[in-house]
Parts: C-alpha cells; sequence; structure tokens
C-alpha cells in the first residue's frame, strides 16, 4: 500500500521557518504540540534572532510551490534514513 504525504510549512507567529513531510493535515499539526521541536527552536538563531521566543505562536499549512521546492531539493541530498526530515526556509547560524 502506498504512503502519501504532502509538504507542510512551519510558521513562527506567521514566519515561514521550515517545511517537512506529513501524511494529513492532523499530523502535521501535531508537530507543532511536539517538545523537542521547541527545544530545537529555542536554540537557533536567523541572523542573531532567536527563532523561537518563549511564548511564540507555532502554525502549520500547506507549503506554497517555491516552499516545497526547497523541501524536494533538500530532500534529494539528504541521506534518507526514518527521521523526519526538515528543510528550512531561513538562513541559520552557525553555533559558536
Amino acid at each position: 500500500m502506498a504512503t502519501f504525504t504532502r509538504v507542510f510549512t512551519l510558521e513562527v507567529d506567521g514566519r515561514p521557518i521550515l517545511t517537512f513531510e506529513a501524511g494529513r493535515v492532523q499530523e502535521a499539526q501535531q508537530l507543532c504540540k511536539e517538545p523537542w521541536l521547541r527545544e530545537d527552536l529555542s536554540a537557533l538563531s536567523s541572523n542573531g534572532i532567536p527563532l523561537l521566543s518563549a511564548n511564540a505562536k507555532l502554525t502549520v499549512r500547506s507549503a506554497n510551490m517555491e516552499e516545497a521546492t526547497i523541501f524536494g531539493q533538500a530532500a534529494s541530498v539528504a541521506n534518507h534514513a526514518d527521521d523526519m526530515m526538515l528543510a528550512y526556509l531561513v538562513e541559520l547560524d552557525s553555533p559558536l
């Protein structure tokens, strides 16, 4: 049986941050509730600005064509592990 997925975009306070695949909208929305994601986003920044503040609102929507293309390009060069692949739409700062 084939599994069909769609590409979704995670927004932080209305700002597109990353794309990922999920089978259903409910599955995609569940990502917003994952403690590991909030922890990871809290530790990352772009242009010196943290990706996630303590009271930021996370939302998910279907990716637009440009975002889905970015995800597809990232997926084509990624090591295909069983982990969920996240393709960032923002430039991430290098860790110190």
